[in-house]
């Protein structure tokens, strides 16, 4: 078939993963060994060895431009300093395995991933002996599986000073917005998440100030497109009153259409990121991401956290956030207004012929607060 790309026309990047993350999703069904991991098959119990050598196989057989090398990967929330000593130490052993089963070098490009948990002693011995091994790309592995926030942005923030500066750093896992920007801010490039496609089917879009949760009765008269500032085909062709019975009855139509919407948003916020990178002023973007995803200036102290590990200063965020509200309750009661007054002048006796009827009084603001990373719908 030509490998994926072929089979799915697509020129252009690919990414394929080693099967590593099954050893925490199917944790109950997987027993690890030195050797590899054997997985019980949930539907007929057959037993079937991963090793490293035959993820390697696989995916040089299915021709991706980034391959994983297969890790040992242990919960971040685990309680068992042992377990990630060994994961940490078995990483660096695979990872020269898979080198050698590596077939297609000059045209794949294999990552290593570290390891170590929230251990920053673990940490460092894994960047060490990984770096040694000169692959293209490395990845961060073992978080977003519910560690708190703070320990987070510290392991990412040791790992990617570790790294070297002219290969690409993948932060694994990662897909909330905030998330993004501000592990950017602490040098990674690359992430991969289901979250963007995963939430739109529980109705829910993705918009500079957070999340529009459009199952909420909120937005049955509110008759602004989900994104003022996308020109996706959504935001152009549908309002928020639009989608809010769709997505409240879990029509698939809503899915199709929000999915649509958060793929594009998240296109949009990575190309901003870029420019903003190349053009030398990526403080002041986080700076105004930051103050429009808290507008009331209750920002998390794992954001602050982060954003004075990458030298950012957050001191006078509040303000500037409470400034931005203020204009976008003033844009959003405009905008309620004039779709009311246009609403009851059409219902209004005598219509037809230019009588007119009351306009409604404007509901404010629709927008919802700003959630906290990880809040879903």
């Amino acid at each position: 078939m030509g490998g994926l790309h072929s089979f799915i026309n697509w020129p252009r990047g690919m990414l394929t993963d080693s099967g590593g993350f099954q050893m925490v999703s199917l944790l109950h069904l997987a027993d690890i060994t030195e050797e590899g991991v054997t997985f019980q098959s949930p539907t007929d119990g057959r037993r079937m060895l991963l090793t490293p050598e035959h993820s390697i196989q696989v995916q040089n057989r299915l021709g991706a431009d980034v391959i994983m090398a297969l890790d040992d990967v242990v919960p971040s929330t685990m309680a068992d300093p042992e377990r990630f000593e060994e994961a940490t130490h078995r990483t660096t052993r695979w990872i020269d395995r898979c080198i050698a089963a590596h077939s297609r070098p000059n045209e794949q490009n294999l990552f290593a991933i570290i390891q170590g948990g929230l251990d920053e002693r673990l940490r460092e011995i894994s960047l060490k002996g990984l770096v040694q091994r000169g692959t293209p790309g490395y990845a961060i592995g073992g978080l977003a599986g519910g560690e708190d926030k703070r320990s987070f942005v510290q392991v990412v923030s040791q790992c990617t000073a570790g790294l070297p500066d002219d290969k690409p750093r993948y932060v694994m896992g990662i897909g909330y917005p905030l998330d993004i920007v501000i592990c950017s801010a602490l040098g990674a490039d690359m992430y991969d998440s289901v979250y963007p496609t995963r939430t739109a089917r529980f109705g829910v879009a993705l918009v500079p100030e957070g999340v529009l949760k459009l199952k909420n009765a909120a937005y049955l008269k509110d008759y602004r497109p989900l994104d003022e500032e996308c020109g996706c085909m959504v935001c152009r062709r549908y309002t928020r009153a639009c989608l809010h019975p769709l997505a409240a009855k879990g029509l698939p139509w809503a899915t199709n259409l929000l999915t649509y919407h958060n793929i594009a948003y998240m296109m949009r916020l990575s190309a901003q990121i870029r420019a903003a990178i190349r053009e030398q002023r990526y403080p002041e973007f986080v700076r105004r991401f930051v103050a429009r995803h808290f507008p009331c200036g209750d920002v998390p102290e794992w954001v602050r956290d982060g954003c004075r590990l990458a030298g950012i200063d957050l001191t006078g965020v509040a303000k500037e956030a409470a400034v931005a509200a203020a204009a976008a309750d003033g844009a959003a009661a405009e905008a309620a207004a004039a779709a009311d007054g246009a609403a009851a002048l059409a219902e209004a006796p005598g219509a037809a012929d230019g009588g007119g009827g009351e306009a409604a009084e404007p509901e404010g603001r629709q927008e919802e607060q700003p959630r906290q990373p990880g809040e879903q719908g």
